[in-house]
């Protein structure tokens, strides 16, 4: 079984004294204004480690010192971006070179990031995703510079030139068709009536295709956050094209080294085997 662990880099970048002071610096900005200021903070360079690397580490060797077979790779994103994900020798069409994708907090990606994994997925991989707020953004990578500057989402879009307001979550429909759900929120409050794992809330995915198969319902109550109602959280499967996403729906680097959270993953990578 060919694992291809993802350690979110881009993302890494966006947090790191960048996009975020951008956004709290014109968070009063609204309507059609533009925002030629302190651009230089839309773009920054891609580090080597994210803010997931513990998890990322923990998953790793663990999976390593599995009973069962596994052949674990630790990818970057741009490593995804670059088609690193397919075998190409030979072959005119993208063959999936692992079994397993697994995505940690890949908020911030390119859109050839994003196309490759729905790509994998199509082709027959199993997408497992243990991080909420995933695909959120879209950014553009410079190979050369080691950089990524934001395109569009997060409620902003830039051109280079100039910022203006824009969407919150960039592929939201198309997300929800594929991979079964989209990112709820960060501030609101949530409880948990079923909560084996004794997770707090920080960011999760709530279901919004209904064709999904739910394994394990976190009976999620949102008392204070109207943009959703009834929201359902919960860790499913969904089959897409000749594939399967399996997505947590919890912020699961937070939990990662839970004995019993372990377990459950555990299994739910027996059954893919």
């Amino acid at each position: 079984m060919r694992i291809a662990i993802i350690n979110p880099t881009f993302t890494a970048a966006a947090y790191d004294n960048s996009f975020y002071n951008f956004f709290r610096k014109y968070k009063d900005v609204s309507g059609d204004r533009l925002v030629t200021d302190d651009l230089t903070l839309l773009s920054n360079s891609v580090p080597s480690k994210s803010k997931q690397q513990s998890a990322v580490d923990f998953l790793t060797k663990h999976l390593a010192n599995s009973k069962t077979a596994y052949n674990v790779t630790v990818l970057s994103d741009a490593d995804i971006h670059n088609g690193l994900i397919f075998s190409l020798d030979g072959h005119a069409a993208k063959i999936n070179a692992y079994d397993i994708l697994v995505l940690f907090h890949s908020e911030y990606v390119t859109q050839q990031h994003y196309q490759n994994v729905k790509t994998f997925v199509a082709n027959g991989g199993t997408l497992f995703v243990l991080d909420g707020n995933v695909f959120y953004a879209e950014v553009k990578y410079d190979k050369v510079a080691g950089t990524v500057t934001l395109v569009k989402g997060h409620g902003w879009e830039f051109d280079g030139k100039s910022a203006r307001r824009s969407i919150g979550e960039r592929w939201a429909n198309e997300t929800s068709q594929w991979m079964g759900s989209n990112y709820l929120c960060y501030s609101c409050k949530i409880a948990f009536g079923n909560n084996p794992f004794h997770y707090s809330h920080h960011e999760e995915q709530y279901i919004t295709n209904p064709n999904v198969k739910i394994i394990q319902d976190y009976e999620a109550v949102v008392a204070d956050y109207g943009a959703v109602s009834n929201p359902k959280i919960a860790t499913y499967e969904l089959n897409y094209a000749n594939g399967k996403v399996i997505v947590m729906g919890l912020y699961s680097s937070d939990i990662i080294e839970d004995a019993e959270f372990v377990t459950f993953i555990d299994k739910l990578l027996a059954d893919v085997g």
